[in-house]
């Protein structure tokens, strides 16, 4: 029996594959889908807008510095936008989950989540 929340991953799943190429570690994106809380259910706040640079300052700010605990520096923000642009600039619904997901590989930081 699936609920919101495993649907929701499956969605994210299916995302990693199609615009990254990868397979995405299903444990890793729970944990990540988790730590979000309900903001996944938000239509807005689900998403991220990739030309909104306020909205990825909040992501540098809040999850790459105080959640994965990297030092402020322009690699965060030039990791956020090669992200963005994999995502592809004309995807409209930017999942945060996948987004984030992305970040933590990129950066190596998985460990925060085990």
């Amino acid at each position: 029996m699936s609920n919101r929340r495993d649907d929701l991953i499956e969605k994210y799943a299916a995302d990693i594959k199609a615009k990254f190429g990868q397979t995405p570690d299903m444990g890793l994106l729970k944990k990540v889908t988790i730590g979000l809380g309900p903001s996944i259910y938000n239509m807005d706040s689900s998403k991220v807008s990739g030309t909104d640079d306020t909205e990825l300052e909040t992501v540098k700010k809040n999850f790459l510095i105080k959640k994965l605990g990297l030092s402020d520096g322009p690699a965060l923000m030039e990791g956020i936008k090669s992200v963005i642009d994999k995502y592809g600039k004309s995807e409209r619904n930017k999942h945060r989950a996948v987004v984030y997901y992305i970040l933590a590989k990129h950066f190596k930081k998985e460990s925060v989540y085990n």
